[in-house]
């Protein structure tokens, strides 16, 4: 029983972090577009250039979900405390 718990907590860590790894990878995409790309988004940042600051946060808020829910995932499934610490 209590073998299956931790089983259960495991995969559990597993998914939440997954889930981190999925919103990062779409921040991340998102504030790639946003730079890049040369006409969909200049007419808005044009009207405010704060805006163009924000998706430079959003890139960096991506990168850092991105790379704590690979490192979330692969410390749950090995069972490593220090990656999950981390």
């Amino acid at each position: 029983m209590e073998g299956d718990c931790l089983s259960c907590m495991k995969y559990l860590m597993f998914l939440f972090n997954f889930f981190i790894f999925l919103g990062g990878a779409c921040l991340l995409g998102v504030g790639i577009w946003v730079i890049v790309d040369p006409t969909g988004f200049r007419e808005i940042v044009a009207a405010n250039p704060l805006l163009f600051t924000g998706a430079y946060i959003m890139l960096a808020m991506g990168a850092m979900l991105f790379l704590l829910g690979f490192l979330g995932c692969c410390g749950a499934i090995r069972e490593n405390k220090c990656l999950l610490l981390f």
